[in-house]
């Protein structure tokens, strides 16, 4: 009876902590969060006062003015970010917090030469009421001549 007991109580435990780690709920928000970077257009302000992004040489900007600042000293001009779709996931923590991971086709400019690159870009949001904004952001380039990215066809569910 003990060991029934004992299995019982582990079995709940298991079970609630797990439910304390859903990120996968909040479908509404999950959906927003989506169109909202698949939408965004370069000049598109989707950030909050607070902002943190991490350039290409891993110069840290603490705005937005900061940021584009950088791009200008650095003479990079973006042209185009799109997320590939189907490579997208994302976690929301308690509805107001929501951790994206995507992979887009970038488009820029480096001091006057076009380059296309695909990029892995991890960002992080917070909801307020006025609405979803990001509070930080950094991106990596993906070297598809060591990795390919693969694609099957199917959007992710992640």
């Amino acid at each position: 009876m003990k060991k029934l007991l004992t299995i019982t109580i582990a079995l709940i435990a298991c079970c609630h902590l797990y439910a304390q780690t859903d990120t996968t709920s909040f479908p509404e928000e999950r959906q927003a969060l989506r169109q909202l970077i698949h939408e965004a257009k370069p000049g598109t302000r989707l950030d909050c006062k607070d902002f943190i992004a991490v350039g290409p040489k891993g110069d840290i900007s603490f705005s937005f003015d900061e940021w584009k600042a950088a791009q200008i000293k650095q003479k990079v001009v973006f042209k185009s970010v799109a997320p590939v779709p189907g490579h997208e996931f994302i976690r929301i923590y308690d509805g107001t917090m929501a951790v994206i991971n995507f992979l887009a086709n970038v488009h820029l400019a480096v001091d006057g030469r076009d380059v296309h690159i695909k990029v892995r870009r991890l960002e992080v949001y917070h909801k307020s009421t006025a609405g979803w904004c990001r509070v930080a952001g950094q991106g990596t380039i993906v070297d598809e001549q060591l990795f390919p990215v693969e694609s099957n066809g199917t959007a992710a569910r992640h």
